[in-house]
């Protein structure tokens, strides 16, 4: 995982909520999460503070007090709109958010053999968020573009992957790369796309999608890098189910699952070579490659 290029804990959340959001100074506050670009705390029962870890997180605070105000109402399940963004102050140097808690636990946590009654909802969600978006959109190098240019930053590895992970894993990938890399381009307008809608950004409670985090990577473009959640989140029953309900919604083309499994083998290509990638993390790029290897 990338270094934190900035401290921060407890002690420094407590001063800038002191310092920026008085009213919510005072309530109970700890540390929930620590990612690839924000570390996550809870504040009180209702809200979470969002703070980037390194320069390069800092505009997606930004992007995400832009755009989720505008996106909110057309997703069908919680999405957490900033309460507040707040600026540099006590030598922190960005921006950071007070966002809604989503209550529940993610997708990740239920049982693979589990996951095919949220398949249905998950497709309505990201049908619902996969519309044509204005010029302004954030530009995101890694989502949502076509998967030349992706080669270009970030095209994996496929014979050390082999080395560390075994041939036949690699195997999977690389030809669902294959796939993908050759298919047509997306010929549509740029959609909206949450940009990460892996298990771990999926929240459920009470037998349903309760909410979708982290927009960081909120982007917009070809549709496939987000339904490569399809593989990375279920297993063959779940995906035929999304598949399903998404192309009844009739707004891809025809080769965008070649596209959406190509995405699936370099997102999971990209977990399992980054020594930085947690274990849940890895478990995810496994199931993806047996998904896809299953396929």
């Amino acid at each position: 995982m990338p270094r934190a290029e900035v401290d921060v804990d407890v002690t420094l959340v407590r001063g800038l909520l002191a310092d920026q959001a008085p009213q919510w100074a005072g309530l109970p506050l700890h540390e929930v999460a620590r990612g690839w670009d924000n570390a996550i705390f809870r504040l009180g029962a209702d809200l979470a503070v969002r703070v980037p870890l390194r320069a390069l997180a800092a505009p997606l605070i930004v992007h995400e007090a832009r755009w989720l105000p505008v996106l909110a109402p057309v997703v069908p399940v919680a999405v957490p709109v900033p309460r507040l963004v707040g600026g540099p102050a006590l030598g922190y140097p960005w921006r950071w958010s007070v966002v809604p808690w989503v209550e529940g636990r993610v997708l990740a946590e239920v049982p693979v053999a589990e996951r095919t009654p949220y398949a249905a909802e998950l497709a309505e969600a990201l049908v619902a968020l996969h519309r044509p978006a204005p010029e302004g959109f954030p530009p995101n190098p890694y989502r949502g573009v076509a998967l030349s240019d992706r080669a270009e930053t970030r095209r994996p590895d496929w014979l050390a992957l082999a080395r560390a992970h075994g041939a036949g894993v690699v195997e999977a990938l690389a030809a669902a790369w294959e796939r993908g890399y050759t298919a047509p381009a997306w010929p549509g307008p740029p959609l909206w796309l949450h940009g990460d809608p892996h298990p771990l950004n999926v929240v459920v409670d009470g037998g349903a999608i309760a909410g979708l985090i982290d927009f960081g990577d909120l982007t917009a473009g070809d549709p496939a890098s987000d339904l490569a959640t399809a593989w990375l989140s279920f297993d063959a029953v779940g995906r035929r189910i999304l598949r399903t309900r998404v192309d009844t919604a009739g707004v891809v083309d025809p080769a965008v699952w070649d596209r959406a499994g190509a995405w699936a083998a370099a997102i999971a290509a990209a977990l399992l070579e980054s020594e930085g990638a947690g274990a849940e993390l890895r478990v995810v790029a496994r199931h993806t490659a047996e998904q896809l290897a299953a396929d």
